[in-house]
């Protein structure tokens, strides 16, 4: 195929999909709410009822807030798959749609977080839906428009962002999973030892 007639914007859209819509979306299917809350260590961050975080910050405009720090400690936190989700949900891509898609304005301090992992997830898919509509809108041209200064690298190609967040979502949704394994067989150790 000539370069050419390559669908630039096509396939950053199908970078994404194809790795929610056969890796990542069944796997997060079922997700209660004490795995969403859960935390394997002691002190990691999480999304906390107002008023009941031990963290430097706590960030949030509803019921509950988000575990925060700045400058982030080192080593950083250890953070609950909520805490993940929330990470995801409005600093990879609600303040993104925001910016560059028209959505309502979105930060850490002004979201509303969410209370139980349902409405988590149908936060997340909200904004994957915005994100991917906003991409598809840009078309080949706009993916070659610089981002301007919403973006600390105000200079590079909205193809760069888009590239950037796919490689957000893809390692941070993968750390999601990574603990709902955690979480099984700790789960599944624990039982066994109680039989036993």
């Amino acid at each position: 195929m000539d370069t050419d007639e390559l669908d630039r914007n096509r396939t950053l859209r199908e970078q994404w999909e194809f790795h929610w819509n056969h890796q990542l979306r069944a796997r997060l299917d079922g997700l209660p709410d004490d795995e969403y809350f859960w935390s394997p260590v002691p002190e990691a961050w999480s999304v906390r009822p107002r008023g009941s975080s031990t963290a430097p910050i706590q960030a949030g405009a509803g019921d509950f807030t988000i575990d925060y720090a700045i400058p982030a400690p080192d080593p950083a936190a250890f953070t609950t798959i909520a805490w993940r989700l929330g990470h995801v949900i409005v600093g990879v891509l609600a303040a993104r749609n925001a910016a560059h898609f028209g959505a309502p304005a979105a930060s850490y301090e002004s979201w509303e977080y969410a209370a139980s992992a349902a409405t988590a997830l149908d936060q997340l898919e909200a904004e994957l839906d915005r994100w991917l509509a906003g991409v598809r809108s840009l078309g080949d041209a706009g993916l070659r428009v610089p981002v301007g200064n919403k973006e600390p690298y105000p200079e590079l190609p909205m193809a760069d962002l888009v590239l950037h967040v796919h490689r957000e979502l893809i390692h941070h949704l993968s750390e999601v999973c990574l603990l709902r394994d955690l979480y099984l067989h700790t789960k599944s150790a624990a039982r066994q030892e109680e039989t036993a």
